[in-house]
């Protein structure tokens, strides 16, 4: 490590509602390089539970695996939650360059706190290339708001860091009749700020934002009733990026649950721009205990 100073607590993004100049949201995957092909990011001090949210770990990694390619665009993400991030600790971020072709680039992504691994990813990258045309899933018929809707407090406790993300919950489908939801979770999604052409930032706000509600979606609304959570946590995620993103316009996120069984609770996603374009596709697993009392 050379000499660049570690970023100090006082320095992390702080929720504190006196709070002046709050930085806008894409500052939430922001990374600093301090060596070669090292990166170092922060976390909001404040987050229930004390811990630093799983997805914006995600967003920087790829960030930082995104800083090492020229030319390509992420295509697929495929990451493993370790352990527990604690916010008042900076996040490092080291890559390592597994494979670079002329149409593909693959990046591992380790990161660690006070050197222990934390969180893995590999990331894949892809030269944008002209194709045939097809997408199994249609966007769900929920009309897109048309105004601002901001209730981040449905899907993340309220922070003064989110105030640039809108959210509008929609909910989940009915329950078929053999018990089985469509979706178990529906929501439109946006930055509100205005954010530049950049590819890569838009994929990584995305994959912070895919994370946002993925637990609850995990089950369907009955056991959310009928049973207390005592323990919550993502243990892998993974995603694919099928066509250009904006993440400053709004997007439909349509989550279902596929399987609980052993504690652990899988669940499946799609995000459709506003035209209906199918743009991500993701999957979550997620260690749910639960106590009836």
């Amino acid at each position: 490590m050379d000499s660049h100073q570690p970023t100090s607590p006082e320095m992390l993004l702080s929720s504190d509602s006196d709070h002046e100049g709050v930085p806008p949201f894409r500052e939430l995957v922001s990374i600093e390089s301090y060596g070669a092909e090292r990166f170092r990011g922060v976390s909001p001090l404040h987050w229930p539970g004390h811990r630093v949210f799983g997805g914006i770990v995600a967003g920087q990694a790829l960030q930082a695996a995104g800083h090492t390619v020229t030319g390509l665009r992420p295509h697929s993400m495929h990451a493993y939650f370790l352990q527990i991030g604690r916010p008042e600790i900076p996040l490092d971020y080291a890559v390592t360059r597994v494979r670079d072709g002329r149409s593909f680039a693959t990046r591992s992504v380790e990161v660690t706190q006070a050197g222990s691994v934390i969180f893995t990813m590999l990331a894949s990258f892809h030269r944008t290339e002209p194709g045939e045309q097809y997408q199994l899933h249609r966007a769900a018929d929920v009309a897109v708001p048309t105004h601002d809707a901001q209730s981040p407090q449905s899907v993340l406790p309220h922070l003064e860091v989110l105030d640039d993300l809108d959210v509008q919950d929609v909910g989940a489908t009915e329950p078929r009749d053999d018990g089985t939801f469509a979706s178990t979770r529906r929501m439109w999604l946006r930055v509100r700020e205005d954010l530049p052409d950049d590819p890569l930032l838009h994929a990584s706000i995305l994959t912070l934002m895919s994370d946002m509600g993925m637990v609850t979606a995990a089950r369907p609304p009955a056991m959310w009733r009928d049973s207390r959570p005592t323990m919550a946590a993502s243990l892998d995620h993974a995603m694919w990026f099928h066509r250009d993103i904006r993440v400053d316009d709004w997007l439909l996120y349509d989550l279902h649950s596929v399987s609980v069984a052993g504690s652990r609770a899988l669940a499946r996603g799609v995000m459709h721009a506003a035209g209906g374009d199918l743009v991500a596709s993701i999957t979550q697993e997620a260690l749910i205990r639960t106590s009836r009392e």
